[in-house]
């Protein structure tokens, strides 16, 4: 470990005593999966982890996210949220993800309130501040703590030190939910959200980790693959399992995009100047 980076792991740790008591949003990713070993490992049973469910959360996310806390050693709960319940969120403005963290946050605050903990943290970093993130919004307006951002951590710095902590997560592809897959102004629905789901968890089960179902209009399902892994997914036989699959879905149009699997493509639309924001 460098110098540059044992000397974050030790802010990292000295904010936490401040904190002395936590909740921690966790989602099983690379991210939030740091944050709460850190915290396991300096504050005890003094963190709270809370497993936000719901459509738009993996199935395959659940169960990992399970397995790494009791991993981890950490207390935890989970928590119904109900986004697709608001009809704001369905509507899937460009700031969708602003809704269904203030409802997160909300169920986060109540826990947080009932086991008299003062505050409640999620996994920002500071790669977070160069995406767009409609989300952060709602951290401000509920004074969410983002400790690993606080103590300035990179994607390469959480990666680094989890690789040292003996994480598994390491080197786990980026997370994002469901409702990801969608393009902006096009309606989500717990069907829709549960196709998506069904379709990434049959891909996944092919030996494929990196990759995304986007989901078009009412019958086109975009895949995106890692490119290095584009002669594997064509093979005529793999090829074939994934059509009848997602055929077997609802789906009438499978593509597949010639650009790879890449986090945020359905922000590619979006103005410049609302991807500052």
């Amino acid at each position: 470990m460098t110098t540059e980076l044992n000397n974050k792991y030790h802010k990292l740790q000295s904010l936490l005593i401040e904190l002395k008591n936590v909740v921690i949003g966790f989602s099983g990713g690379v991210d939030s999966t740091l944050l709460l070993k850190v915290a396991v490992d300096t504050l005890g049973k003094n963190v709270l982890a809370v497993i936000g469910r719901s459509e738009t959360y993996p199935q395959q996310e659940y169960k990992e996210a399970l397995e790494l806390v009791n991993l981890i050693g950490a207390k935890y709960l989970e928590v119904n949220t109900e986004e697709t319940d608001n009809i704001k969120f369905r509507e899937n403005p460009i700031d969708r993800c602003y809704y269904c963290k203030t409802e997160l946050f909300s169920k986060l605050h109540q826990i947080a309130v009932e086991y008299n903990i003062k505050w409640i943290a999620d996994g920002s970093i500071v790669d977070d501040l160069n995406d767009f993130r409609p989300g952060s919004k709602a951290s401000k307006e509920q004074n969410v703590r983002s400790p690993l951002l606080e103590s300035g951590f990179t994607k390469e710095d959480v990666r680094e030190l989890s690789k040292h902590l003996g994480l598994p997560t390491w080197d786990k592809p980026s997370f994002a939910c469901l409702s990801s897959r969608f393009p902006y102004g096009f309606g989500i629905t717990k069907e829709a959200l549960r196709k998506v789901d069904e379709a990434e968890s049959f891909i996944r089960s092919l030996g494929f980790c990196a990759f995304r179902v986007r989901h078009h209009d009412e019958k086109t399902a975009r895949i995106e693959i890692l490119p290095t892994e584009l002669p594997k997914f064509l093979e005529d036989e793999l090829r074939k399992k994934v059509i009848d699959k997602l055929k077997s879905l609802g789906f009438i149009y499978i593509t597949l995009d010639l650009q790879g699997y890449r986090t945020g493509s359905m922000n590619e639309v979006l103005p410049e100047e609302v991807k500052k924001k």
